[in-house]
Parts: C-alpha cells; structure tokens; sequence
C-alpha cells in the first residue's frame, strides 16, 4: 500500500504542478470547456497528493485525500469520454482513479 500511495501521490503532484504551470494544460482545460475549472483542478490535485503523504500518518488525511483524487479522477474520465478522447488518454486516470479508491477502501480497514 505505501508503494502505490507514494505512486499516486507523487503522480497527483507533478501533474498538479503541470496543470497549473503549463500552456499545454490551459488548452487542454479549453478544449474540455472547463478552463474557469483548471486552477482549482490543479490546486486540488496538489493538495490531494500531499495529503497522501501527511495521511500516511494521519488516516482521517490519507482517507479524505484518497477518496477526493478518486472523485476527481472519475470527473475526469467522464470528461475525457465526453470529449471523445482516444481510450489510450482516458487509461491513466481510470488507473489514479482505481489506484485511489482502492487506497481508501484499505484505509477503511486500519
């Protein structure tokens, strides 16, 4: 379990980071028809990965941060479908969306 809250929370993060920072993301955030979204998407991001770390010894943080990036990613895989993403760009975030809801569910048991 801490292999995959390592993976996810670093993923979260750096791609956080990216939507954020990125001209890349800002067109792809229009292209969804989501831009006034791409800020707070990015900062929850961020926040959800570090409270992946700090949950590892905090279990009310890793529970809530665990279940939010699972929530996001859901969003976002609905979007990616919406918008008629090839299914090679809609895998990674039905994989963090998986990875998350999966961490949440062990949490459930400590």
């Amino acid at each position: 379990m801490l292999f995959l809250t390592i993976l996810s929370s670093f993923s979260f993060i750096i791609y956080g980071v990216l939507v954020l920072s990125t001209d890349h993301m800002v067109l792809e955030f229009e292209r969804y028809q989501l831009s006034r979204f791409r800020k707070l998407t990015g900062v929850l991001e961020v926040l959800g990965g570090i409270g992946l770390l700090v949950g590892i010894s905090h279990l009310p943080i890793f529970q809530i941060s665990s279940v939010g990036l699972s929530l996001l990613m859901l969003l976002g895989v609905l979007t990616r479908i919406k918008v008629r993403d090839p299914w090679p760009e809609i895998v990674p975030a039905i994989f963090l969306m998986i990875i998350n809801g999966y961490l949440f569910y062990q949490s459930l048991a400590l």
